[in-house]
């Protein structure tokens, strides 16, 4: 029997964990915060009891000079983004370790995106007949759900929109799964620090992709002047938008067995030492 795969956007989970819980957590002694390492161990452990038993597990993490090569082309990608604070860069050693400890397998591949990593490794187990589900905020991994055995988690949203499957992206955004780098490429993503077309909003970008149409394919005259002086830009940006499917990766990072239960946060804590 085939085990489905959980690829999880590891700093995307850590950012999560790090600012969204209520209160931070402490060692014993209030000294140190530890709130990035649980709650990344407990939300890990609370994906795979509800959503992914049975699952192998795998963990993403963007690497250092990951956006350098999308930052080549655009000087302004990612550039409004501050440094990240001390005490997120100071838990991400301890994740790692918390993973090796459950015997969760991760990758921080030099030169690359974690997105661009999920991609590749969505596409080599897809070509395996393996589901797949992603666990991340990014809406970039969209284009991904071309696949209809390819599922989004977002442990975030509401019970009922956890699950975000290819058919439900036309109803939610007029576009396709595949038009994604397109669609975003023409509204822009301030996450990214992609402004997009100038006064093209999410239902315009809709309608210029109609019918399955890419950048390509939109007729002149439909695009005002002010756009077609924008537009060798636009298509700049989609290129940037668009995932790296082949990123260079090392053989047999996947092992295709089920991940074991993962223990308790407090637990792993203590088995660390960290408390």
């Amino acid at each position: 029997m085939t085990v489905p795969l959980l690829l999880v956007d590891g700093h995307n989970l850590l950012h999560r964990a790090y600012f969204g819980f209520a209160a931070r957590i402490f060692n014993r002694d209030k000294t140190i915060d530890r709130t990035g390492v649980f709650g990344f161990a407990a939300l890990l452990r609370k994906a795979q009891a509800q959503h992914a038993a049975g699952f192998e597990i795998f963990v993403v993490f963007d690497a250092e000079d990951g956006s350098q090569a999308r930052a080549e082309i655009d000087s302004g990608y990612k550039a409004q983004r501050t440094a990240p604070d001390l005490g997120l860069i100071e838990s991400l050693p301890l994740v790692k370790t918390a993973l090796d400890h459950c015997g969760v397998r991760w990758i921080e591949q030099g030169g690359c995106e974690a997105d661009d990593v999920i991609a590749t490794l969505t596409t080599q187990a897809r070509a395996g007949e393996r589901p797949v589900d992603v666990m991340s905020t990014d809406k970039d991994y969209i284009q991904l759900l071309a696949d209809s055995r390819v599922r989004l988690l977002n442990t975030g949203m509401a019970l009922e929109r956890r699950y975000t499957i290819g058919t439900h992206i036309p109803l939610r955004y007029g576009v396709r799964a595949e038009q994604w780098a397109d669609y975003r490429a023409l509204t822009g993503d301030p996450a990214d620090n992609i402004p997009g077309l100038r006064g093209v909003g999410p239902k315009t970008a809709a309608q210029l992709l109609a019918g399955g149409r890419s950048l390509e394919h939109i007729p002149d005259i439909e695009l005002r002047p002010a756009w077609s002086e924008q537009w060798a830009q636009v298509q700049q940006w989609r290129e940037m938008i668009k995932l790296d499917r082949k990123a260079d990766l090392p053989e047999a990072l996947l092992t295709a067995l089920p991940t074991p239960p993962l223990p308790r946060a407090p637990a792993l804590l203590q088995d660390l030492e960290l408390w």
